[in-house]
């Protein structure tokens, strides 16, 4: 049985010391060296020459890049996938917004990997505290578009991003199997939520990714927060897709200065 490592992190566009956390975030990346990368707030304006995922993937070998942002979003920024094995097929699919003037995308890409093709999905979610009702549609939403993407036939899918939601939140729990929410149930592992405490998995039980230790998230006011996340559909009957190990990473500052506003999640998965 092989290994499949992810990780998962909200680059923060360029907002703060740009040039300063640029290098921070491919140092970081290249330390953990993960066959698959999902990034959140990425921003790519082709006339004016700004690429981030070219930035960060530069001398990197994650340099398989899908790339994606929502058709309504009049801002280019949005969702990657970088990989160190090619992408067979990408899309990207837009989210409901439940009235709200947030716009989000879902980007998928089919990697080519040692271990058979493997479907990869990444995702950002609506941001504010009280707009839980509108998660709970782009859960929905998102669960059935990797039903039709991801059939249970194949290897399960592999779901990373800054869901902005705890876990005990309802979007959460459904992506839990702990509730249908009035439909159907699905089912995702989170990574973090069940290695925690084993070997080689962040021995922080509470798991913050947004937390007010760093500065660029003090700046939002907000509560410390678990609120990103590596999911996978599995394990299947041949043993593919078990969430092996997970912890926080990306979490130090160099020199004061931090990677980004969120901090990064790691994982490891059976393939």
């Amino acid at each position: 049985m092989g290994e499949l490592t992810c990780v998962t992190l909200n680059i923060w566009n360029r907002f703060g010391p740009w040039e300063e956390r640029l290098p921070r975030i491919r140092d970081g990346l290249r330390a953990l060296d993960p066959d698959i990368i999902g990034m959140q707030e990425v921003l790519v304006m082709a006339d004016a020459g700004i690429d981030q995922n070219k930035l960060i993937a530069d001398g990197l070998p994650q340099s398989h890049v899908a790339w994606a942002r929502c058709s309504k979003n009049p801002h280019p920024v949005g969702n990657s996938i970088l990989s160190r094995f090619p992408v067979k097929d990408s899309e990207s699919f837009d989210l409901p917004d439940g009235g709200t003037h947030e716009h989000r995308v879902m980007v998928y890409a089919l990697l080519a990997t040692p271990h058979g093709d493997v479907p990869v999905f990444v995702t950002h979610l609506n941001w504010k505290l009280d707009e839980g009702h509108v998660r709970v549609l782009q859960v929905k939403e998102l669960a059935a578009i990797i039903a039709v993407k991801a059939p249970k036939t194949g290897f399960p899918p592999i779901v990373m991003g800054d869901f902005n939601a705890e876990p005990d939140s309802d979007e959460m729990r459904y992506m839990r199997g702990l509730t249908g929410l009035g439909e159907r149930c699905v089912h995702f592992t989170d990574c973090f939520g069940a290695t925690r405490g084993s070997p080689g998995s962040s021995p922080d039980a509470d798991g913050f990714t947004f937390a007010r230790d760093n500065p660029f998230a003090l700046l939002c006011h907000e509560p410390n927060r678990r609120i990103d996340y590596v999911f996978v559909r599995g394990p299947d009957d041949r043993g593919r897709g078990e969430p092996l190990g997970s912890r926080v990473c990306m979490d130090k500052a160099t020199d004061g200065v931090h990677a980004s506003d969120h901090y990064g999640v790691w994982a490891k998965i059976s393939a």
